[in-house]
């Protein structure tokens, strides 16, 4: 599902970011940037590239920092295959043309599977009454709500958690995911996920993390839409938070 633009998003590498872990240098813009935002190509034993977004997967491995429209570009054009032969030092390299959707579909299940354990670990709250009650008691560290949710409760949420952080009065509020409420309960084997809150902070980076480098890769018309003023990050943050914090 398409939403609004957010402000758009730059894999620059800045000092936080170095500090956050393990550098790289994205094989098509020459960008180095922080591992944790970019997307690990594997080489296959058939020279065939595959998406590796847990980087895990044995053997040599390229980076790359760039969006899906800007890949499919380089896909089409042959620069990600020339790029990709000199990294991996191989003439017998193929890329397929459903790569870039690949990338998407493999970054979209690592973001479910991450809410995922996060539900079954307790951290992650389902249900307007339960995370109202997290959040007016200060115990909300990131919000989200459903493609499809209804504005007044997204509205009485966030009142809740501006209480709750005392932040009342400013523009904190949850973010729109584009996935439907059929989606994220068949991901979280839950009935009718409408919305839903972290009440760890940790737990919250990590959703956040996670929620990040897939929205990055497909783009701002495509990525949350904020119900409010903070388009920045994966969650509503405070004042003065790191764009991919996600705690208050």
């Amino acid at each position: 599902m398409r939403t609004p633009r957010n402000e758009a998003r730059t894999l620059a590498l800045t000092a936080d970011q170095a500090a956050d872990g393990p550098v790289r240098r994205c094989v098509l813009s020459g960008d180095r940037v922080a591992r944790a935002s970019l997307i690990r190509l594997a080489l296959g034993p058939d020279g065939s590239v595959h998406p590796d977004i847990r980087a895990k997967a044995p053997g040599r491995g390229a980076w790359i920092g760039i969006g899906r429209a800007e890949l499919e570009q380089a896909v089409a054009k042959g620069r990600l295959r020339g790029a990709l032969s000199r990294a991996f030092k191989s003439n017998e390299v193929r890329v397929l043309p459903d790569l870039p959707e690949r990338i998407e579909d493999s970054l979209r299940r690592h973001a479910l599977d991450r809410l995922g354990l996060e539900a079954k670990s307790g951290t992650l709250l389902t249900g307007s009454d339960k995370i109202e009650a997290a959040a007016r008691s200060g115990q909300l560290h990131a919000l989200y709500h459903a493609a499809d949710a209804r504005e007044d409760g997204m509205r009485k949420l966030a009142q809740g958690w501006r209480v709750g952080s005392d932040r009342e009065g400013s523009d904190l509020k949850g973010l729109v995911l584009p996935l439907e409420r059929t989606i994220l309960s068949l991901a979280l084997g839950r009935e009718n996920v409408v919305h839903l809150g972290l009440t760890d902070r940790a737990a919250a980076k990590r959703v956040g993390d996670a929620l990040d480098r897939w929205l990055r890769f497909i783009g701002p018309e495509s990525s949350l839409e904020p119900c409010g003023t903070a388009p920045q990050g994966a969650s509503a943050l405070p004042a003065g938070a790191a764009p991919t914090a996600v705690t208050n």
